[in-house]
């Protein structure tokens, strides 16, 4: 079947939300991320090289194209696009607000960069955290630059999207919240729970004042040596780094 210009059309059509939430889908590219969703989300279009195709059992896909390069140059997103492109479903929403009280989970209140909230996702994979809850105005998890950015995490990691307020009153007081600020307690001087609820706030304002009160642990992540003048703050995903790599080095030291 022949790529056709309606294909590049719809395909570019998914970088917009309006269009990705219309048709209940999402987008990866390259050998990697496409390798690591198949089985994970149903496939509905599959574009590959024939390199690509010939060097592995065929797909499940609704939809196989066999492309040229220069074929999926023009339908990609990518400054330079990697041997496949595929479209996915986007799972259906199941988020249970109890979690945090079984697990330790992530929260993000208006994480902007998309970045970021991939490299959020694929870290939370990394530490064993398996829920990430964001507030509605966070950066949409199937945008392409976070799907990219997680480098398949999105297959492990759920994520969901409601009012951090009413997620921490679902929770509370059966779960601590924690939450990073400049005025909190260092948090290399607290006892940290294995279970529970960790707030990070928005790239430039953080955690937002509604949602601030409802927090139970405010912890701060010390600048070395104390009184030293430095940066400001810390980028969200590296600031969630620390904060999720201490909570995990005090539960495996029990």
């Amino acid at each position: 079947m022949a790529l056709s210009k309606n294909r590049i059309k719809y395909i570019h059509s998914l970088e917009q939300k309006k269009y990705r939430k219309a048709e209940g889908v999402f987008l990866a590219e390259g050998p990697k991320l496409v390798g690591d969703l198949l089985g994970h989300f149903a496939c509905t279009l599959l574009l590959a090289t024939p390199a690509w195709l010939s060097a592995r059992p065929r797909p499940q896909a609704e939809e196989i194209i066999e492309v040229s390069d220069d074929e999926l140059a023009r339908a990609s997103l990518q400054c330079s696009p990697q041997e496949v492109l595929a479209v996915f479903r986007q799972p259906a929403e199941n988020g249970d607000a109890t979690l945090p009280v079984r697990s330790l989970c992530v929260a993000l209140d208006g994480v902007q960069d998309p970045g970021n909230l991939g490299t959020i996702i694929r870290l939370a994979d990394w530490y064993g955290i398996e829920h990430i809850f964001c507030s509605p105005d966070t950066v949409d998890v199937y945008n392409p630059k976070v799907i990219q950015a997680t480098m398949g995490a999105i297959a492990r990691v759920s994520v969901h999207y409601l009012p951090l307020p009413e997620l921490i009153k679902a929770v509370s007081p059966h779960a601590p919240v924690y939450g990073t600020f400049l005025d909190g307690q260092d948090i290399y001087a607290q006892r940290l729970s294995d279970t529970g609820l960790i707030i990070m706030g928005n790239e430039g304002k953080g955690i937002k004042e509604e949602t601030e009160k409802l927090v139970t642990h405010k912890l701060h992540i010390p600048n070395y040596p104390t009184g030293r003048p430095t940066s400001e703050s810390l980028n969200v995903a590296i600031a969630t780094a620390i904060v999720c790599a201490e909570f995990r080095r005090q539960a495996s030291s029990l």
